[in-house]
């Protein structure tokens, strides 16, 4: 079975954002093709590009939304609007009121105006529900457990995303609370200090936290030609353990691996990468680990992040600016260059 995994770089600034293609061969020359995630407006347009240009073909088997942040969800808006899509995949809050409606302090707010609101809070994600209506395309919701084609769902389950991480979420009425812990956290990430490491000796916490949005990020595993593939999202220490619990099965034979969030030290743990990496200390380069990174982000990705994945074997590259492809089977695109990976670093600031 042939595949390919490729990282479209979302932005030309600071800013960082998602947009992930994959298309693998389901029998001979018969392919499918996924979409996690699509950036921006523009980068949207450049997925439609890409999916003509290189695939041949204007039709998209599975959409994914990983998490309704607008630097995953808007470019998807692109892609529904200009391509043939056969199954959207997105979390939709505002279908459960009548599970939430307890969690939320105004005693007076009643499940119609409670989904009115987050209708309007989510407001990245809603146009895609509409627009998927429209054109009668399948809608599910991606939940533990459920295959989106060769890929489980490996984190949220629904009773954690309902119960925990909807009435915890930034975008929820009457949570302002939320909105402080997420900027403060966002100050931390940025505040600069020096660091020396080691192959043996790294500087990741095991207690990073990050926001309940992120943390709901859907976390995808696929196995191709007994080489395990996982794509994380925004998600966090706490879905990545959830995940990690429900399939341990997935540090068996992992090849590929999307760093979490870009890059954010808030997202990893020593522990949670030493269950599905393995122990510090691998052969270099038996795996391989893609970044969606802004082309001049200052944050994203953090070189103790970096570290800690080369440390455990992994070949590391960042789009900053470009477009990043992990293949096997599939033919050299000419014109295209090998991408340079990044190199660990002793001694940094960050």
């Amino acid at each position: 079975m042939k595949y390919e995994i490729e990282f479209l770089p979302v932005g030309n600034g600071e800013k960082s954002g998602d947009a992930i293609l994959i298309r693998w061969e389901e029998s001979q020359d018969n392919y499918k093709v996924m979409i996690v995630d699509g950036g921006t407006k523009e980068a949207g347009k450049k997925i439609v590009e890409h999916i003509k240009t290189y695939y041949d073909t204007t039709h998209v088997d599975y959409v994914v939304n990983s998490h309704p942040d607008q630097d995953h969800a808007s470019g998807l808006s692109v892609v529904l609007e200009e391509l043939t899509v056969g199954e959207l995949w997105i979390h939709r809050p505002w279908n459960y009121t009548s599970h939430i409606i307890d969690y939320f302090k105004d005693g007076r707010i009643t499940e119609e105006s409670l989904k009115r609101r987050l209708e309007k809070s989510f407001s990245y994600v809603k146009p895609l529900e509409d627009l998927a209506l429209e054109k009668e395309i399948t809608i599910k919701e991606p939940f533990q457990g459920e295959f989106i084609g060769i890929f489980e769902v490996l984190s949220p389950c629904k009773n954690w995303y309902l119960h925990e991480l909807i009435p915890d979420f930034s975008k929820t009425p009457d949570k302002k609370e939320n909105v402080f812990i997420e900027a403060f956290e966002s100050i931390k990430e940025k505040v600069l200090s020096w660091f020396e490491e080691d192959l043996h000796i790294e500087t990741l916490s095991e207690d990073g936290k990050t926001s309940a949005d992120n943390e709901s990020s859907t976390i995808l595993y696929a196995t191709i030609k007994n080489k395990g593939i996982l794509l994380t999202g925004d998600a966090g220490i706490k879905a990545l353990d959830k995940a990690y619990n429900y399939k341990p099965q997935i540090a068996d034979n992992l090849k590929f691996i999307q760093v979490p969030h870009h890059g954010s030290r808030r997202n990893v743990s020593p522990s949670v990468l030493d269950n599905i990496l393995g122990e510090k200390g691998q052969e270099e380069n038996s795996k391989t680990a893609f970044i969606s990174a802004g082309k001049e982000s200052s944050t994203h990705p953090r070189q103790s992040v970096v570290n800690a994945f080369i440390r455990r074997g992994c070949k590391v590259t960042a789009t900053k600016g470009s477009t990043t492809r992990h293949k096997s089977g599939m033919s050299d695109r000419e014109g295209w260059s090998k991408a340079e990976s990044l190199p660990f670093k002793k001694r940094f600031q960050e």
